[in-house]
């Protein structure tokens, strides 16, 4: 079997560098190509580092992006020229730019998930099934805690858990973001959805939702112990966009959750 040929994005970076460590095991793929944003002399995963550039992607079939929004849409930019596939795993985007992306997937397949864990997306479907079931008489929030290096907050999965939460109601998700805090010990429910994010020590990820009547509470969560489970996902819907038209893809689609 012919393998896929793959380039992988801020090879410096945490996710970049466990993406270069599971391509190893994975024989499905042979890597080409790794870049950063910086000019790196030394060799990462046996290749020495590019910058992102038309040559550097020239001999991808599909590109994993796990950087930063401004790097992210500089690939886009590069790979709708060169007509390459591309999963996206990075987080942070503002609504503006989520549009920018469905823009860019008319050209080319692209796949995004704010999270490409089984579990994880199992907990989205979940999430949006008990939404809808309780309806307007809960109240919802989530929590989510990540390693004190994370930038962002909310997490990209966090957020895919409130739109969760949105769908299941039927409602728009930017119109029921209430408040984001940030290493708070306690926070409220509110008729919007409040997130609470941690940020500390080398924790890999954990996420809650809850819902409360204020008679009861149902909690939905998800602990993630080992990197290698987001790589793994990133690989797994890198092969199942390479058979895909332009087009814009969730992990929802490759685990075929209705």
């Amino acid at each position: 079997m012919k393998k896929i040929n793959l380039a992988i994005t801020g090879c410096m970076g945490r996710m970049g560098q466990q993406l270069i460590k599971s391509s190893k095991l994975d024989k499905k793929f042979k890597l080409v190509t790794v870049t950063e944003n910086r000019i790196i002399k030394k060799k990462i995963g046996g290749i020495k580092p590019s910058l992102n550039s038309e040559s550097a992607f020239k001999k991808a079939n599909v590109i994993i992006d796990f950087t930063i929004p401004k790097c992210t849409f500089e690939i886009l930019k590069i790979a709708s020229k060169l007509n390459k596939k591309v999963v996206i795993g990075t987080t942070g985007f503002t609504k503006k730019e989520e549009n920018l992306i469905k823009k860019f997937s008319k050209k080319i397949p692209i796949l995004k998930a704010g999270n490409m864990s089984l579990g994880i997306n199992l907990l989205m479907y979940l999430t949006e099934v008990t939404s809808k079931s309780l309806g307007n008489n809960f109240l919802s929030k989530v929590f989510e805690i990540h390693h004190k290096y994370k930038k962002d907050y909310p997490s990209g999965t966090a957020l895919m858990l409130g739109k969760g939460i949105a769908v299941g109601k039927n409602k728009d998700f930017y119109k029921l973001m209430g408040k984001k805090y940030l290493n708070k010990k306690n926070f409220p429910y509110s008729k919007k959805i409040n997130f609470n994010s941690i940020r500390k020590g080398e924790i890999v990820g954990e996420h809650e939702v809850t819902f409360s009547s204020g008679k009861e509470i149902i909690t939905l969560n998800h602990e993630a112990f080992d990197r290698a489970l987001y790589s793994e996902g990133a690989f797994t819907a890198a092969k199942w966009l390479m058979n895909k038209k332009p087009g814009l893809y969730s992990m929802r689609d490759v685990l075929n959750f209705k």
